[in-house]
């Protein structure tokens, strides 16, 4: 088949530039559709809980269940100590954990709480009350919460409607090596591509 460009029995003056190609738009709007799709399939593979073979981790704590109210003690309007957490077996290889616990209904995006990182893979549960220090006795190390301090700081929102309150737990095959005070951004991007295993507790706070 001759490309469109020509008609069937034409020629090209001697010497004149080629004519450029003409695609169908049918065809140019199924290689935008397949273009688009691959580079989503590509941004959803980059983020570290988006894999299926990622093994679940049962997370809870004795001071709500899953989707219950965080009680007053671990918000602002208590002592702001951080909750009991215990966690199941972890998925063969965990060398080191992560902590998060974040809000994603904050009015200006996804607010940071806690940045917990490179726990011990031997534990499987923290106490309530976890102090603020830079590195805890077992070697794990905390980092800048977005009220600008380290370690754990509890729901404190505006006065609204109830806001959710994430919890989750990276296993990882390789600890973040990285120092205290970093920031949530700078955690995520060391953990790529390193986790096992995720699990997730969410609670809820209304003031």
């Amino acid at each position: 088949m001759r490309p469109r460009t020509e008609a069937a029995g034409s020629a090209r003056p001697y010497g004149g530039p080629p004519r450029a190609l003409v695609w169908p738009r049918w065809l140019l709007l199924v290689l935008l559709i397949v273009g688009l799709a691959s580079t989503g399939c590509a941004a959803m593979a980059s983020s570290p809980t988006a894999s299926p073979a990622l093994s679940r981790i049962a997370l809870t704590s004795p001071a709500f269940p899953p989707g219950g109210t965080v009680p007053v003690e671990a918000t602002c309007d208590g002592a702001d100590r951080s909750p009991s957490l215990s966690w199941s077996e972890l998925p063969t290889g965990t060398v080191a954990l992560v902590l998060i616990v974040e809000d994603p209904n904050a009015p200006g995006g996804t607010f940071t709480h806690w940045l917990l990182y490179d726990l011990p893979a031997e534990l499987r549960s923290l106490p309530s009350g976890v102090p603020p220090q830079p590195t805890l006795s077992d070697g794990a190390r905390q980092g800048r919460n977005d009220f600008g301090t380290l370690g754990y700081r509890g729901p404190c929102p505006p006065p609204s409607l109830p806001h959710r309150y994430v919890f989750r737990l990276y296993a990882l095959d390789a600890p973040t090596g990285l120092p205290p005070g970093v920031r949530r951004d700078e955690v995520l991007r060391r953990i790529e591509g390193h986790v096992l295993g995720v699990g997730e507790l969410v609670g809820t706070y209304r003031r």
